[in-house]
């Protein structure tokens, strides 16, 4: 049995009838679609790669701590992975209503919380894979995920063979959970005192810890006491879902970063900023003064621990300056403010916090986990995800598209989703069905402020060639290391 990191339990207990813990993805391929026996085939083969996969959740009888994780002796792929066929025309439009109804379903948390639908009928000669999994089964920066172990990184697939058949191992009982939970319960205060002494024999860097995690901690707290504004984006929110995307090419996003500075993902928020201001005068809405802010996912696992299971990410807060109409004095703004975030202690602050979730009881830590999400904190989530810039391909076909999608807490009807794969960068945005029927507004905004940072972009290079090689960013700075949340 593994026990749920505080960070994986938080995403549990934001879950609600109307606001879906699921994260994953649009994947379009070209060719032919593989058979769903061929499909099953390929996933059972990898599964032993994702072990996560086959297990399911166990909650202790008494208020014990976080739950586990434990084999599902009923485990049956079939149920997992589903089969669909497009309704002509089979264009991206139906697609994409497919995937927001597969979005607005919860997973049952009696099985696996994972599902895969093969999707057929595509129109030019292509289909697609959709992706659905809890966030608290996957961390989308440690790569631990089902859709990514299905890829490959040539057209003929290699046999991937597990050591051993699986097996289950037997349920534990409802006392073996009571009793494993309450003894973590009793190890916690060990592990606290642990690092007690380890402060005694190094005092100088045990106060300058204390000294900055106490920083951090007081600006995230700085950030509650002057809340988000008050936009159409924050009000109760309901089950359903509507998915659109935006098809970006990384190149431009690099031109832009290289000519007037910061970092992909600044030019990414200044993008996103742009098209929500074109939203809201859509809606009537001044902008004059406004900033909203945007949930940025950083992962703080160690390049040590990629293999390791579970989420470890914080939470900052970015800023998006809808008051600003010139794309380039935006960009300017956004990067200015990241950059600020980065030098900040906001990120350790917040894993400061997540860090003591550790030693909270279950109804403490649920309203915790509430309070990261408020609409105080933020307006929506915008997450960046880098991801491989060669060509992936599964059972020989080549993937051609990645549209993420991210979830919706409480009172938030709207998430931002961008990934970059193989020169491509595409943005997926999720809105409650009924407050974001004009979603596609914010998709096209953000089409449109890409276009006029280029353009900008193109000028600035004619007036002063060479000098977008002197304001790059920082080598590795490209894009944000974030999680999909």
């Amino acid at each position: 049995m593994d026990r749920l990191t505080s960070v994986d339990a938080s995403f549990l207990s934001n879950e609600s009838t109307t606001s879906h813990m699921h994260i994953g993805g649009v994947t379009i391929f070209e060719g032919p679609p593989p058979s769903y026996e061929d499909l099953l085939a390929h996933v059972e083969s990898r599964l032993h790669l994702v072990p996560r996969y086959r297990q399911k959740l166990a909650v202790p009888p008494i208020e014990a701590g976080r739950p586990f994780w434990v084999d599902d002796p009923q485990f049956h792929l079939g149920y997992h992975v589903r089969h669909s066929a497009l309704p002509a025309p089979g264009d991206e439009a139906v697609l994409r209503r497919m995937a927001a109804r597969v979005f607005s379903q919860r997973l049952d948390r009696t099985k696996p919380l994972w599902e895969l639908w093969l999707v057929e009928g595509l129109r030019k000669r292509r289909f697609a894979l959709i992706s659905k999994t809890h966030h608290a089964l996957v961390d989308g920066v440690a790569g631990v995920d089902i859709a990514t172990v299905l890829f490959d990184v040539k057209p003929v697939p290699e046999p991937v063979e597990a050591d051993r058949e699986w097996i289950p191992s037997p349920p534990p009982s409802g006392a073996e959970l009571a009793a494993r939970g309450l003894g973590e319960l009793a190890r916690s205060p060990i592990g606290a005192a642990r690092r007690i002494a380890g402060a005694v024999s190094s005092p100088k860097a045990a106060a300058r810890r204390v000294q900055e995690a106490a920083e951090g901690v007081g600006e995230v707290a700085w950030e509650f006491a002057n809340p988000a504004p008050d936009v159409p984006l924050n009000v109760p929110i309901g089950p359903h879902r509507r998915y659109t995307w935006v098809r970006g090419d990384l190149g431009d996003f690099k031109r832009i970063k290289s000519e007037l500075g910061g970092t992909v993902n600044d030019v990414v928020l200044c993008a996103v900023a742009g098209g929500l201001r074109r939203w809201l005068h859509a809606r009537g809405i001044r902008t004059e003064g406004l900033e909203l802010r945007a949930l940025v996912p950083v992962s703080i696992r160690a390049t040590d621990g990629r293999g390791d299971l579970g989420n470890q990410i914080t939470l900052v807060r970015g800023p998006l300056p809808v008051y600003i109409e010139d794309p380039v004095a935006r960009l300017r703004t956004v990067r200015e403010a990241m950059d600020g975030i980065k030098a900040s202690k906001k990120a350790l602050g917040a894993e400061v916090i997540s860090r003591f979730n550790d030693f909270a009881p279950p109804t403490l830590l649920a309203q915790a986990a509430r309070i990261n999400f408020s609409t105080r904190l933020f307006n929506l989530i915008v997450t960046n995800v880098p991801g491989p810039q060669i060509p992936l391909y599964v059972l020989g076909r080549e993937l051609l598209d990645v549209f993420p999608v991210a979830f919706l807490p409480e009172n938030h009807a709207l998430a931002i989703a961008i990934m970059s794969y193989n020169g491509r960068i595409d943005f997926g945005l999720l809105g409650d069905y009924d407050l974001m029927e004009d979603v596609a507004l914010i998709a096209e905004g953000i089409e449109a402020e890409v276009k006029q940072l280029l353009e900008a972009a193109a000028a600035s290079a004619e007036r002063s060639p060479g000098r977008g090689q002197d304001r790059r960013a920082p080598a590795g700075a490209d894009q944000a290391t974030t999680s999909p949340a």
